[in-house]
């Protein structure tokens, strides 16, 4: 016998397997419009990482009180979160900047200086260009500083002077470009050991071909060092090592023009 179903009984529905994950989809999302938010606010009141609620507000102000107790890990975090879910928001600009500073303070220079390059590539007029240059100049300074060396620094001279180079036409585009600037009084200080630095590195060069018996190359290095370094604190050094190199190369006369110029040199040194 055929059983004819109860018409007044509604038909059973099967809802496919994309609906119901598109329901359960809507679901969370109504919750989380309705404040109802599976993710919650740390025990010191910051937003959750994971929180997509978060505004860029409260990221800012999360990171800036991280810099403040020197977490600078959870700072980059925030920062750079706060850059990745709002890039044309109000607080990214700066949050740009400051990452930059994070990663410097976080013995982090490497990222530091990229940090300050992307910065002055995408704001080259931005309020913060100066001390964008300011802090690629002391990140380079730091770049292969070990515990040791923070304990009791070496001489710039014998360390990569890639770095010291950098540094250099960081803190030199500082002093030209923004004279104003409060940072220009700290980098030409900085301007000042990294060229003489930088010139000690030529006389230390020099005096290394001395002891091999390269005297050409030791006078060429030291030439170097008076030519593009003059009246560093390297030039009696490097007019003294000039003067045993042509001595030993046999130019008398180059000899005496550098033992006139060392004279000349120790005398308006002991005039000062």
């Amino acid at each position: 016998m055929i059983q004819h179903r109860d018409r007044n009984r509604p038909a059973e529905r099967r809802f496919p397997v994309k609906q119901i994950a598109r329901a359960s989809l809507l679901a969370g999302m109504v919750a989380v419009a309705s404040g109802c938010s599976w993710f919650s606010k740390g025990d010191d009141g910051s937003v959750d990482l994971g929180d997509p609620t978060a505004s860029a507000a409260e990221l800012y102000d999360d990171a800036s009180s991280a810099m403040s107790r020197a977490d600078y890990e959870t700072a980059i975090q925030k920062y750079e979160t706060l850059e990745g879910r709002y890039p044309f928001g109000a607080y990214t600009e700066q949050a740009q900047i400051e990452v930059a500073y994070a990663y410097y303070k976080y013995d982090e220079p490497d990222s530091a200086i990229a940090a300050a390059d992307r910065y002055l590539q995408l704001h080259p007029r931005g309020e913060n260009v100066p001390y964008a240059l300011y802090l690629k100049g002391l990140a380079n300074m730091s770049r292969g500083d070990s515990l040791i060396n923070k304990i009791a620094p070496p001489d710039l001279s014998k360390r990569d002077q890639s770095v010291l180079e950098a540094a250099y036409r960081a803190f030199s585009r500082l002093v030209q470009q923004y004279p104003d600037s409060q940072y220009v009084d700290d980098a030409s200080r900085r301007l000042i050991d990294v060229r003489n630095a930088l010139a000690r590195h030529e006389v230390y060069v020099a005096e290394y071909y001395m002891r091999r018996g390269a005297w050409l190359a030791a006078a060429n290095r030291a030439q170097r060092a008076l030519e593009k370094y003059d009246g560093s604190t390297a030039t009696i050094p490097a007019l003294e090592l000039l003067v045993r190199a042509y001595d030993k190369l046999g130019l008398e006369q180059e000899k005496a023009d550098a033992q006139q110029v060392l004279e000349r040199t120790r005398g308006t040194d002991a005039d000062t």
